[in-house]
């Protein structure tokens, strides 16, 4: 088995600089954004973006110039997107902007609330006139947990100051409804699909568990108000109301957890946000309702950490160590296992043993969670998170409150990839729902994975690979099963290209997680194809390429990577009898990211807040092998 490993990462060595040839393929690639904010989200008109709308949005998704919210140069996407979900928060959607605007006719409310709603629109109006309502918005988000685990929240008037304005339903409908119309007007099957969408901003206890939802369905969408925190915490209210609002609609929807780095232990953990044990109904729904999961975006990568995964020597990427746990010191980073996808992915297999199903079996993709209106995911040409830290000086100089976070702490990522037959909101929603999907950094990298028994019918310059990897296996996102009682290794497809404009390709990764003979999970990390002529160690180690970033331009003095690495694999450690997932990580050549640039541009030392270089990534969704 050893011998075949091998010899198929040999394979992968030799076939590193030649092109796969072309062919008709049964699935195309896609690139988008499901996790874009506007003005009519109440924390980005209050960071500063004023004037990007839906419609500025898909503009820019689709390259077409734009005028920044708030620096108002002209900007523009160089490549663009294929499809865009605009996911405005659901609690008080539109309504910071209609207020500001002097739009609504509040509701008729006591004398005694009518004046202090009177004096919190005066204040709030005057911070946003002076730049500074991003104070106001640190008031309005919970104080962070003292230990994962703790009560959550059960009030949803506790977590946003929803009633301070009365009942602003009516406000928020009409939000959704030009919201709506806007994903109407840009979506042109076959060129560019728009999705409508919003985020139910769960906090209890100042734990992210927030989701974006998305439908294709948006001829219905106007019948219903999007679901908010502001209706309920739990996850499993929301699953309630996706359920009913389908069954009276017939529309469909997904909800991707997000920035699960910062939920305080609870997103991926093997209990329910009430403390209950997770029952086979209970994950038979969470996965019925959130088939994919965010794993990388602005505020940081939710793949694994140190802590969790302390053999892995790239699991230090992207860390957002910020509001996660305050202590009397202020607030200080306490990851958890609950808090991480690969540590998910394990746990899901555990719960899976126990309960028989699988809470946690979810494809991945990346998103910005931009809020400036830009889905911006490019180092070389990144706007911000919020529209006030969008210049290098403003940038440098960003901050939330008493917490260090600078817009230099953040980095430009990531982007979904998605493979589906053609570029519609049926065809695009059909791959998300059956986790053909990936995630990226940023660049556009290429990547298949398949797992099969038998690849046999490859020839020999691999040309026919979609052919036979949909014929004889799986792709990402899929199940399998044992065939027979042989103790035979699966085989694994793996192709990843560089992104035509960016690049090189330093290694391919194969992550496994498996249960053990106790049923505990277990990780191990695969180096299976790579450039140059590097070679393993006895323990499977790979050395580092040659950082070649030139710290006066930002550029590549040249490139080591590969423009494409191929290989087929087996597991030189696959036990028939233990249940495992795969998922691919591809990494990219070190480059520069956008702080260093901004420190080149400001004639200034390279920044202290985040690396002045990253290794950009890509991961697949797993597959799951069930004995």
């Amino acid at each position: 088995m050893k011998s075949f490993w091998l010899l198929t990462t040999c394979a992968a060595l030799s076939l590193a600089a030649t092109p796969v040839a072309s062919q008709e393929e049964a699935t195309q690639l896609f690139w988008g954004d499901t996790h874009l904010h506007t003005s009519y989200s109440f924390d980005a008109f209050m960071n500063g973006n004023k004037s990007a709308d839906p419609d500025t949005a898909y503009r820019w998704a689709k390259g077409q110039p734009v005028v920044h919210p708030y620096n108002r140069a002209r900007v523009q996407l160089d490549r663009p997107l294929d499809f865009l979900v605009v996911a405005d928060h659901a609690e008080l959607m539109g309504v910071i902007r209609s207020i500001h605007l002097e739009e609504p006719d509040l509701p008729e409310m006591g004398w005694w609330d009518s004046i202090r709603r009177w004096f919190s629109i005066r204040v709030l109006n005057s911070k946003l006139e002076d730049g500074t309502a991003g104070e106001v918005f640190l008031e309005l988000l919970p104080s962070a947990a003292e230990n994962p685990g703790g009560d959550p929240v059960a009030d949803p008037s506790n977590v946003l100051p929803t009633r301070s304005f009365g009942d602003t339903r009516d406000m928020e409908q009409l939000a959704w409804n030009e919201i709506v119309d806007a994903a109407e007007r840009h979506n042109a099957p076959g060129t560019f699909t728009s999705f409508v969408g919003w985020e139910w901003s769960s906090i209890p206890t100042g734990a992210n568990l927030h989701r974006v939802v998305m439908s294709p369905n948006a001829e219905v969408a106007k019948e219903y108000l999007p679901y908010g925190s502001d209706d309920s915490q739990y996850p499993e209210d929301l699953w309630s109301w996706l359920e009913e609002t389908s069954a009276r609609t017939g529309a469909e929807f997904v909800a991707i957890p997000h920035n699960s780095n910062i939920s305080k232990g609870y997103m991926f953990r093997d209990m329910t946000l009430k403390d209950e044990p997770i029952s086979r109904t209970y994950a038979e729904r969470r996965i019925r309702w959130e088939p994919v999961a965010e794993i990388t975006q602005i505020k940081g990568d939710s793949e694994t950490h140190p802590s969790l995964s302390p053999d892995d020597e790239f699991a230090d990427f992207e860390e957002y160590e910020f509001y996660i746990q305050k202590t009397d010191g202020g607030y200080s980073y306490a990851p958890s296992k609950g808090d991480f996808v690969r540590s998910g992915l394990k746990t899901g297999l555990e719960v899976e043993n126990a309960v028989g199903a699988n809470p946690f079996k979810f494809g991945v993709i990346g998103s910005t969670d931009s809020h400036s209106g830009l889905a911006s995911a490019d180092e070389n040409n990144f706007w911000g998170k919020m529209a006030r830290d969008s210049t290098p000086e403003t940038k440098r100089n960003f901050g939330i409150g008493r917490r260090a976070v600078t817009g230099w702490n953040m980095a430009a990522q990531g982007l979904a990839a998605v493979w589906a037959e053609e570029n519609t909101r049926e065809a695009i929603f059909a791959a998300f729902k059956r986790r053909e999907v990936y995630g990226t950094t940023g660049p556009r990298m290429k990547l298949r994975f398949f797992a099969g028994w038998d690849f046999s019918e490859l020839d020999d310059r691999r040309s026919n690979l979609t052919e036979v990897g949909y014929r004889d296996g799986v792709p990402m996102g899929g199940d399998l099963t044992r065939p027979s009682e042989s103790d035979v290794s699966p085989q694994f497809i793996i192709q990843a290209v560089q992104d035509p404009i960016g690049a090189g390709l330093d290694r391919v990764q194969v992550v496994k997680g498996w249960l053990d003979g106790e049923g505990r999970a277990q990780e191990r990390i695969y180096n299976v194809a790579w450039a140059g002529d590097r070679e393993m160690d006895q323990n499977g180690g790979l050395p580092s390429l040659p950082e070649t970033v030139d710290k006066t331009s930002g550029r590549l003095t040249n490139d080591p990577g590969a423009p494409e690495l191929l290989t087929i694999w087996q597991d030189p450690d696959f036990n028939p009898e233990q249940r495992a997932f795969y998922y691919v990580r591809v990494l990219e050549v070190p480059t520069a990211r956008h702080s260093l640039l901004d420190a080149i541009a400001l004639q200034i030392d390279p920044p202290s807040e985040g690396p002045a270089v990253q290794q950009e990534r890509a991961y697949s969704s797993p597959i799951w092998y069930t004995p």
